[in-house]
């Protein structure tokens, strides 16, 4: 089944020039590129998160492989759900799914399912993808979706692990890119010294201390559970270094600073 945009012409332009306009503005082609394990980018509509997303990936090599780990914004479909085969589709073109890692994926973790439903109107996953396109037209992705029961640390725990392992298996390079916004509708004050928290425990690559300060300091970060699991599984590739590209927020672009939405754009190489 082809997945067709859902969010194009509102996270970001539905045709396909504009797209690519908007692209060549966050993207700066002329960055020096590290070979990354995985990334932190944000999934905020791209008049305000899309320039820390561009700068992100503009300091990455995209492989022809990557692994896209997204929140459940909509409370649809299974916990874990893995979008196994088929394509995606944006307004740059279908973007292949990876039909041969996502069956490895499947079969290498006790959580993982398939499950297109999960998927259908999830905005987190689809907004990468046109970065990664962009960057390399040959690119093949597996979406998976993180959500409802996955509160459960073991369960976020076993499935980074058994990503780990079946990277690690593979001849070619794989990027892991976790989707997340930080805190929502608090303060520019208050969201900065929150996220600062969070983005702490990313940086030292401790999943397990993330889970308890998001968790412990009702911090908002949507995508804290996909950042477990990708943490989780570059820990077993030996990380060489992590860094943090930008910290933003939404009240950079409308003036509200009252209550602002956290954009963290990191990179772990």
């Amino acid at each position: 089944m082809i997945r067709e945009a859902v969010v194009a012409g509102a996270f970001y332009p539905g045709d396909k020039d504009s797209l690519k306009q908007m692209l060549g503005d966050f993207i700066n082609q002329e960055e020096t590129k590290v070979k990354a394990l995985g990334i932190v980018s944000p999934h905020a509509g791209y008049i305000y998160s899309g320039k820390t997303a561009g700068k992100v990936f503009s300091k990455i090599e995209i492989p022809d492989k990557v692994i896209i780990l997204g929140p459940n914004h909509r409370g649809i479909g299974s916990d874990f759900a893995l979008y196994a085969k088929d394509a995606w589709e944006t307004p740059l073109g279908k973007v292949l799914i990876n039909t041969e890692l996502a069956e490895k994926l499947l079969a290498s973790s006790k959580y993982l399912q398939e499950d297109e439903t999960a998927h259908q109107m999830e905005h987190s996953l689809e907004v990468q993808v046109p970065f990664l396109q962009y960057l390399n037209p040959k690119v093949t992705i597996v979406p998976i979706i993180i959500g409802g029961m996955g509160y459960r640390l073991d369960s976020l725990l076993e499935i980074g692990e058994s990503i780990g392992k079946v990277i690690a298996e593979e001849k070619d390079d794989v990027l892991i890119v976790a989707s997340s916004d930080m805190t929502h509708y608090e303060s520019k004050e208050a969201a900065l010294k929150k996220d600062k928290w969070a983005i702490d425990e990313i940086l030292n690559l401790e999943e397990e201390k993330l889970f308890k300060v998001v968790r412990d300091k009702h911090i908002t970060m949507c995508g804290v559970l996909p950042t477990i699991v990708m943490l989780k599984a570059v820990k077993s590739l030996s990380p060489k270094d992590t860094f943090l590209v930008e910290y933003t927020n939404s009240g950079e672009v409308s003036g509200d600073f009252s209550e602002v939405v956290g954009y963290a754009g990191i990179v772990i190489s």
